[in-house]
């Protein structure tokens, strides 16, 4: 099982694609795949039929899944990307911290 570099509520910016530079929310993530699930980002578009009347029918937009390593995590104090390095406290707790400014996430 592969793990991720991000985490569900965590904020990503997208490194390539059609989407590059924007930022959202994790939504999902899905290690087996690879993959992570953004709010905004890599939407597309399905059209459906009303399978009941109170069903509504039309134009759905929904986001799809992205792959991780095209998405990094975004440090909440100084706003820029940034990977995650590990920190050990001396009570055995380990936290993410930013690699830029040393906050942890």
């Amino acid at each position: 099982m592969n793990s991720l570099s991000v985490r569900k509520d965590d904020v990503v910016i997208v490194l390539s694609g059609k989407d590059k530079g924007r930022k959202g929310k994790v939504l999902q993530t899905l290690p087996k795949q690879d993959k992570v699930l953004v709010e905004g980002i890599n939407v597309s578009k399905r059209h459906s039929k009303p399978r009941r009347r109170t069903d509504p029918g039309g134009i759905i937009e929904k986001e799809c899944p992205v792959y991780a390593c095209k998405v990094m995590r975004v440090c909440p104090k100084c706003q820029k990307p940034t990977r995650a390095a590990f920190q050990i406290a001396e009570d055995g707790t380990k936290s993410r911290v930013c690699k830029k400014c040393g906050e942890t996430i």
